[in-house]
């Protein structure tokens, strides 16, 4: 049952995504969720080590589309001005947005990652999709109001996942 939650992987951040290691798993797109895994939730405007992150991606020629249960309005007003392309009322955790994204980047399931917070619905929408996942550290502790309650049960479900000694890699090396 909890299997459907495991992440391929897990990095402290985003940005401790490196090429070497994505091109080194044939990933040749990400998809990545955006609230307190591309932005903090509260600051849409990201920081510089986000920015510096999205040109390395684009100098290597890797895609990154955001995939998020957000309105277009919330999404654009952050993705304008990082110059992403985005799936905006995705419906995490089916598959709807990822399949839409897919399409955007006209890739392969197997050259494909999605990397997000929350195992609820961005880990679950990848393993649903049959693509491999990466599970980030909330970018800031404080969630949203209506993120709050996956937050509960996401922690019942790590420590159950950790118990039961069901393994994911802590990188992807």
């Amino acid at each position: 049952m909890f299997q459907s939650f495991k992440p391929t992987w897990t990095v402290e951040a985003l940005y401790d995504l490196d090429i070497k290691d994505l091109k080194k798993q044939k990933i040749k797109g990400v998809l990545v969720d955006l609230d307190n895994t591309l932005v903090a939730w509260n600051n849409p405007d990201g920081t510089p080590e986000l920015r510096q992150w999205i040109e390395k991606m684009r100098k290597a020629n890797i895609p990154v589309v955001v995939v998020s249960n957000n309105s277009k309005d919330r999404i654009h007003r952050v993705v304008t001005s990082l110059g992403l392309t985005y799936v905006s009322r995705a419906l995490k955790p089916f598959t709807k947005g990822l399949k839409e994204a897919a399409e955007i980047l006209n890739l392969p399931k197997e050259n494909l990652v999605m990397v997000g917070d929350q195992i609820m619905t961005d880990i679950k929408a990848a393993n649903n999709f049959q693509i491999r996942s990466i599970l980030v550290r909330p970018l800031v502790e404080s969630d949203a109001w209506n993120t709050k309650f996956n937050r509960g049960l996401e922690k019942i479900i790590l420590k159950k996942l950790y118990k039961n000694g069901i393994p994911f890699e802590r990188t992807l090396k």
